[in-house]
Order: C-alpha cells, then structure tokens, then sequence
C-alpha cells in the first residue's frame, strides 16, 4: 500500500496531476461528443463535462473556426493541457524533478 503524501509539494503534485488528468478525460469527452450535436449539454449528467470545459471553448472558439464545419477547440486543449501536465508533473517535469532533489528549490 502507498503512504500519502507527506510535504505539501508532493500534495500539490498529486492534486495537479489529478486535475490535470480529470480535464483532459472532460475534454475527451467533448470531442467524442461532438459526433453528436444533438446532445444538451446543459442538462442532466452531461452539465458535469459541459460545465468545466465550456469556459475555455467559448473564448478559443473565437480564435480558431471550425474545420469543415468541425469543432477543434477540445483536440486544442487535451493538446494544450496534455503540454503543461507533462512540464509540470511528467517525469522530467519542474515539480517532480523538486521532489525528487528533497523538496526544495534549488538557490540562485
């Protein structure tokens, strides 16, 4: 069995990489929800994946149009966040690579 976390940076390291994780799976969700127009978003179950991603897609879909009449923003932003969980917390990434030199920042 795993211990928990012990330092707040190694917490912070699971909640982000979870967060990170849990949006990247509602995004995917938008993307294979896009096959199917007819589907509310806004009600029922379906406002759990709607509700987190929408304020992202709404502005990025001003940026970039639709592709022959195809949504690209979700594919946009698994790529975006997929990047900045990889940086973060992938195995090179700033936080891990903290953790792993004992928790503290390195000095000048």
């Amino acid at each position: 069995m795993t211990a928990l976390p012990a330092s707040p940076l190694a917490w912070s390291h699971l909640l982000l990489g979870l967060l990170l994780a849990l949006w990247t799976l509602l995004f995917l969700f938008r993307i294979v929800l896009t096959w199917y127009p007819q589907v509310d978003l806004s009600r029922g179950v379906m406002r759990l994946v709607g509700g987190p991603t929408e304020p992202l897609l709404a502005p990025t879909r001003r940026l970039i149009q639709p592709i022959g009449g195809v949504d690209v923003t979700p594919v946009v932003w698994v790529g975006l966040i997929s990047l900045v969980r990889e940086l973060l917390v992938g195995q090179q990434g700033l936080i891990s690579q903290l953790l792993l030199r004992g928790g503290s920042p390195p000095v000048g």
